[in-house]
């Protein structure tokens, strides 16, 4: 057959790109446009062959073989074919296993069927030698191609690069229309954008009842060092809190706090009011603490995203997350409020939200955060959303809030 088959082994591609731009091959390091990749993958390999593009298939690992956000994204793009390998950590290093056998077995079952003739290789590993080899004697012929590499030197197998019939190297220029760094520190890394909605969630004040109850806390805590608590204690515990302090209250603070026009308790504890409540989320949904304590009614009464979609909506949602939705915190943040907003049957609940500023109820704020690790934000976090994503997913949120309300003259809360 006259057309041409490119197969690609991502953590080589990918990793190669990383080590060239940010220093290290750490995927972890780079942005991906992969629809730019996978058509900047086809035209050069339509002009090198000379031939049709029959397919790519895109060969990576995931753990459990389980697709990632990329990866779903990946296998519903025109003449793409995803296959997966295993993803396995060892000595707090992320390994592929399978993906070479992969790559081996798809290379020389095309070349017995004659369903192409020519495949472009994307990989460095010598371990597909012998594939090659039998392709090349099925009359396929074999373009290799190779990352620049970081230091200049070669970062493919000799024996590979020997057997191969056509050799092209996918330089810098090519490779920044596709991927770039996202540290300061990557080649191409644009300077960062600063971003005033994160500084203002983590400046904005907090309510005076947490504050107190954190000073409270501290003042204990300085009392129990004075009387025959070891000095390492006393030094951890340090002064108490200004008046001007804005300390990060403790869900117990939170707790404890009363409703709109209330005092908070004098003495915070267990015996919180009424009207508060400490939920706590899991893989289980939402879980009480403390007792039965009602949810306050200013929180119970705004509808989540999730009560707002249609079987209809659900469908679509998936279907531009997949396709549309690059998975960038500071974004996700911004597609879930603009779902939330459009569907609200009442303008009322949008006013009664931004009187909470910087502050997401409980509810939704679970629901954005389950929604954000779709993308793949918990990846090689030790399943928790680092801290400074979660910020960025929040005032992700907020930017969308703020633009929808300025629309429609509604305040923030200052």
């Amino acid at each position: 057959m006259d057309r041409c088959v490119v197969l690609v082994d991502a953590g080589y591609l990918l990793g190669a790109a990383a080590s060239l731009l940010a220093g290290e091959p750490a995927r972890s390091r780079i942005t991906v446009d992969h629809a730019a990749l996978i058509q900047g993958l086809r035209e050069r390999a339509e002009a090198d062959t000379q031939q049709p593009l029959l397919r790519i298939y895109w060969f990576d690992g995931a753990p459990d073989r389980v697709p990632q956000p990329e990866h779903r994204r990946l296998r519903v793009m025109p003449r793409v074919t995803v296959r997966l390998g295993a993803l396995t950590r060892s000595d707090g290093r992320w390994a592929q296993k399978g993906v070479d056998a992969a790559m081996h077995a798809e290379l020389t079952e095309l070349a017995r069927n004659r369903a192409c003739s020519d495949v472009v290789l994307v990989t460095g590993d010598g371990d597909l030698l012998p594939g090659l080899m039998s392709a090349k004697e099925h009359g396929v012929a074999v373009h290799l191609w190779a990352v620049q590499a970081a230091d200049g030197d070669y970062n493919q197998s000799e024996d590979l690069v020997a057997e191969a019939d056509e050799r092209r190297v996918l330089d810098r220029a090519w490779i920044t229309k596709a991927v770039r760094a996202k540290e300061i520190g990557g080649i191409c890394a644009p300077p960062p954008v600063p971003r005033p909605e994160i500084a203002a969630i983590l400046s904005a004040p907090l309510p005076e009842a947490a504050l107190a109850a954190s000073a409270e806390r501290a003042s204990e805590a300085q009392a129990a060092a004075r009387n025959g608590a070891q000095a390492t204690a006393e030094q951890d515990s340090g002064p108490p809190p200004g008046p001007g302090h804005r300390g990060v209250p403790t869900p117990k603070d939170l707790a404890a706090l009363r409703g709109p026009g209330s005092q908070a308790t004098q003495h915070p504890g267990p015996a919180a009011p009424a009207n508060a409540t400490l939920r706590w989320s899991s893989d289980k949904g939402w879980v009480e603490r403390g007792g039965p304590l009602g949810e306050p009614a200013e929180t119970a009464s705004l509808p989540t995203l999730a009560q707002l979609t249609s079987a209809e909506q659900r469908w679509a949602d998936r279907e531009e997350d997949i396709t549309t939705v690059g998975g960038d915190p500071f974004e996700v943040g911004q597609v879930f409020a603009r779902r939330w907003m459009e569907r609200l049957p009442e303008t009322v609940h949008l006013q009664k939200l931004s009187t909470m500023y910087p502050r997401i109820p409980h509810r939704i704020d679970g629901e954005l955060l389950r929604y954000a690790a779709r993308f793949g934000l918990l990846a090689h976090k030790d399943d928790q959303i680092d801290e400074h994503d979660r910020y960025a997913i929040r005032a992700g949120f907020w930017r969308e809030i703020d633009v929808r309300a300025a629309a429609e003259h509604v305040p923030l809360a200052e």
